[in-house]
């Protein structure tokens, strides 16, 4: 075990390359997207490091061309937990007690290879498995990942150097433990990112993991396996553990072990494992750290002074990159009165000129929705609003599953600010509008402050300062990341920490070292230097 105090290098944000035409960085992830269209894949379970094949498969699609096969998947089953679980705790102590510079070190080289080796490959299998455009992928299984592993190592340096005051005859120290058990990391379909960055930050203050990716992105996930292999992460750190949730999440939620659960999802997923662990919670070793970022029903609310020409550029980006299916996705927007016949034209010409389709085609903005269900729940929304005679379709509302899960960019306006469109989250390419009148903007703050159960982000659209200082505090619980004369997507780690309260989350912050300081156990140490030798005090001299 060294003993220099060590410092972790500065961490910087990755740069993010433009796949412009002509340049080197398209050239090479045009070749990686058709040697892996070229090829099926069996992806296994990784348990203890080693590979196990159950028999039991799953298909992995493109969604823009649901008739390609990427590959199959084993799924896990309980005698699979059961295996994972013995693994992690078998890897807990030597991994735990890891001088934790040699920790980190695995995930700084990981952001290196990431950075380089597998930037094309996770980039290719994030665009083919979840339709991202390039642009997408790059933002976020290149860079935001990157940035992950290089502002963690430092941010748990900031965290180690936590320390109390000592007095003169007493030296005391914090001292930060792992938690006792394994932590269930549960990743989403939407952010590679977040696929790795959910079992790895618990990982990097020493916890064993026991990871179930999105079935429905584990195409990606598999990639992540291999660059954190090659970084050179012990056996048994972080067991890959795909599979159905009744068949993978139940039974972990069981074991004794369990110490924390560091999940992103449906927001009634979480509420039911958050129940699960409650009815259980006599029969676990210590209390497990619950860590959660749910759902979203996220806003831009427009002042009548806003800039015409970025509300719609902020509209569009927000609500229809990655086809919506963002958790911070622009959903619902209020909109002024004085404002709204210039919005409605110009959101009506621009949405018109967005091309969607194949992603492996960059002129394309647009790809398709994640699978089958994602499409049918999407298009329930839109025929619900074409009965409503509180909605209007301004654009968009057609939609086409016979090739890919393709639902084109959707604009809808509602009479009704409680409308089920503007209250409920739809996760995919439908923007609802409420046009308030422009003399009523505190009013509908306050409608907007209420309306949804969510509060993750939001913006505020103004060039009077005083309706921006308004809407900060109207506001000021309706959204963790809270975006000025932006949109309320793309929060980069260390600049936006992430998460939101209320409906959406526990708010623990990624990209921060709020969140780390969830998987880590304190133990405050006391020496006494100059141990007393007589048992009374002075009060007791004398009469």
């Amino acid at each position: 075990m060294s003993n220099a105090i060590i410092k972790v290098p500065d961490p910087f944000n990755e740069p993010v390359y433009s796949y412009a035409p002509g340049t080197r960085e398209r050239e090479r992830l045009t070749a990686q997207l058709k040697k892996m269209l070229d090829e099926e894949i069996e992806i296994p379970l990784i348990i203890g490091g080693k590979e196990v094949r159950t028999g039991n498969l799953s298909d992995c699609r493109c969604p823009h061309d649901h008739g390609h096969l990427l590959g199959q998947y084993h799924k896990a089953g309980p005698k699979e937990i059961e295996e994972a679980v013995k693994e992690a705790k078998k890897a807990w102590k030597e991994w735990s007690e890891m001088d934790w510079g040699a920790r980190v070190s695995v995930f700084l080289r990981a952001a290196e290879l990431l950075a380089t080796k597998y930037r094309d490959i996770l980039n290719a299998s994030t665009m083919l498995g979840q339709s991202k455009t390039s642009h997408q992928a790059e933002i976020d299984s290149a860079c935001e990942l990157v940035d992950f592993y290089r502002f963690n190592p430092y941010y748990i340096s900031q965290i180690y150097a936590l320390q109390p005051e000592s007095s003169a005859s007493t030296w005391n120290y914090m001292e930060y433990r792992a938690l006792e058990g394994f932590v269930f990391a549960v990743t989403p379909f939407n952010f590679t990112s977040i696929a790795g960055n959910l079992p790895t930050s618990p990982a990097m203050m020493g916890n064993t993991v026991l990871w179930k990716p999105a079935s429905s992105a584990v195409y990606s996930a598999y990639f992540l396996t291999q660059l954190w292999k090659e970084a050179g992460l012990s056996d048994g750190v972080i067991n890959f553990i795909p599979g159905p949730g009744r068949y993978v999440g139940d039974p972990v939620l069981e074991k004794p072990d369990l110490a924390g659960v560091h999940f992103t999802g449906s927001t009634s997923v979480f509420q039911d494992m958050w129940k699960t662990i409650g009815a259980n919670i006599m029969n676990y070793r210590s209390y497990p750290r619950i860590v959660g970022e749910t759902g979203g029903k996220d806003f831009v609310f427009v002042h009548a002074s806003a800039d015409v020409e970025a509300v719609v550029t902020a509209l569009i980006r927000g609500a229809y990159e990655f086809q919506g299916q963002k958790c911070s996705a622009a959903s619902r927007a209020y909109l002024p009165s004085n404002l709204w016949p210039s919005i409605k034209e110009r959101l009506g010409e621009e949405i018109k000129t967005i091309k969607m389709g194949d992603i492996t085609d960059f002129k394309n903005f647009m790809g398709a929705v994640i699978d089958k269900l994602a499409f049918d729940s999407i298009v329930e929304y839109i025929e619900y609003a074409k009965d409503s005679t509180e909605a209007e379709i301004i654009c968009g509302g057609n939609y086409d599953d016979s090739k890919g899960y393709f639902i084109e960019p959707t604009l809808v306006a509602v009479t009704d600010p409680k409308h089920k469109l503007m209250e409920e989250e739809i996760f995919g390419p439908v923007l609802t509008v409420y046009v308030y009148p422009s003399t009523e903007y505190e009013k509908t703050l306050e409608i907007c402050d209420t309306t949804s159960p969510y509060g993750l982000t939001g913006s505020i659209f103004a060039t009077d300062q005083k309706a921006v200082i308004e809407a900060l505090g109207s506001l000021r619980h309706a959204a963790g990341n809270f975006y000025i004369n932006d949109k309320p997507t793309g929060a980069v780690v260390s600049q936006q920490p992430f998460g939101g309260a209320r409906g959406s989350g526990t708010n623990d912050k990624a990209g921060s070292l709020l969140n780390l300081l969830r998987w880590t156990s304190a133990r405050a140490v006391k020496e006494n230097l100059n141990p007393p030798r007589d048992y009374r005090y002075p009060f007791m001299s004398g009469k």
